[in-house]
């Protein structure tokens, strides 16, 4: 009887300790590397990309410059005219594993909207995909991580 007894202890124990270790495991994992602000690979905006309900968006924190992406040393001339500042150009980002993020994000120099995939090109650097259908069609960016001494007073929304 003792025997029976002693064995149900140690596989009740063991059931306990594995959930323990796959509850610990859940805890200690990494943000994604993509999380906090960023400069557009035109230099126009800095984006800040953090927690929105369920799932991560990116936020116009600053506003430097007005360039056209599509067409180089012009000035944009926005298909949407509301302040950029604010506005919300990436939306629904979610881990599509090996350490990218997919979702969407918004173009408002045409008022288009085209998914995007996100993945880190070192930890000051990201490449952003924007593309319509599969990633093949598209054309990836390279956004540099803001420096933390610059992310003061100026950079508030």
């Amino acid at each position: 009887m003792k025997m029976r007894s002693i064995g149900t202890v140690m596989a009740i124990a063991t059931a306990v300790a594995a959930g323990v270790q796959a509850a610990h495991g859940q805890q200690q994992q990494q943000p994604p590397a993509q999380l906090g602000r960023w400069i557009t690979e035109s230099g126009n905006l800095e984006i800040d990309i953090a927690a929105c309900g369920d799932a991560l968006c990116g936020t116009v924190t600053r506003v430097m410059a007005n360039r056209s992406m599509s067409v180089p040393g012009q000035e944009m001339e926005a298909v949407d005219k509301r302040p950029a500042l604010g506005m919300k150009i990436l939306t629904g980002l979610r881990s599509s594993g090996d350490e990218k993020l997919t979702g969407e994000i918004y173009n408002r120099e045409n008022a288009k909207t085209y998914s995007v995939r996100l993945t880190m090109d070192g930890p000051q650097q990201m490449l952003v995909r924007p593309y319509v259908g599969i990633p093949l069609f598209g054309k990836t960016q390279l956004w540099q991580r803001v420096p933390a001494v610059s992310m003061g007073a100026e950079a508030k929304p």
